[in-house]
């Protein structure tokens, strides 16, 4: 019954799930798609992370590589996404003990981004990461 639901209305399945829950009628509810659900939620959150440090890096490469560009709106935006950043670890405590692996990730990614925005060519960007993750997200840190 709610596999199919699943697979046409996922909106009324989820809403179908859910009513199931808070009924008590744990018998009833379709679990291995719920479970895959919540595990997709949790890779979801990783994706956004990664996703989240790779525009902040990108920024901080392009605040570095391009300091005839800086202004108050760069600034602002590397303000703005660094308080993103800091409400979705606080938001998602448990992602900090990856967050190595999620700091390389978003690095190839913030370094392909930058080469696109500021038309200079990979080699001009580090290989790996040179930003710490505190100072990246330190007011107080300004890449020169």
């Amino acid at each position: 019954m709610s596999n199919s639901l699943y697979e046409q209305d996922f909106f009324a399945w989820a809403n179908e799930q859910a009513a199931l829950l808070r009924a008590g009628k744990l018998h009833d509810i379709d679990i291995e798609n719920v479970a895959e659900e919540i595990e997709s939620m949790g890779r979801s959150q990783k994706s956004e992370r990664v996703n989240r440090l790779a525009v902040l890096f990108a920024l901080l490469l392009k605040w570095r590589h391009q300091p005839g560009f800086r202004g108050n709106s760069w600034r602002l935006t590397i303000q703005e996404r660094r308080l993103q950043i800091q409400r979705h670890m606080r938001d998602n405590p448990s992602l900090k003990s990856h967050l190595a692996e999620a700091m390389t990730d978003a690095y190839h990614l913030a370094r392909i981004k930058a080469e696109r925005e500021t038309g200079l060519r990979a080699p001009s960007f580090p290989d790996t990461c040179p930003f710490i993750f505190d100072d990246a997200m330190s007011d107080s840190f300004w890449p020169d």
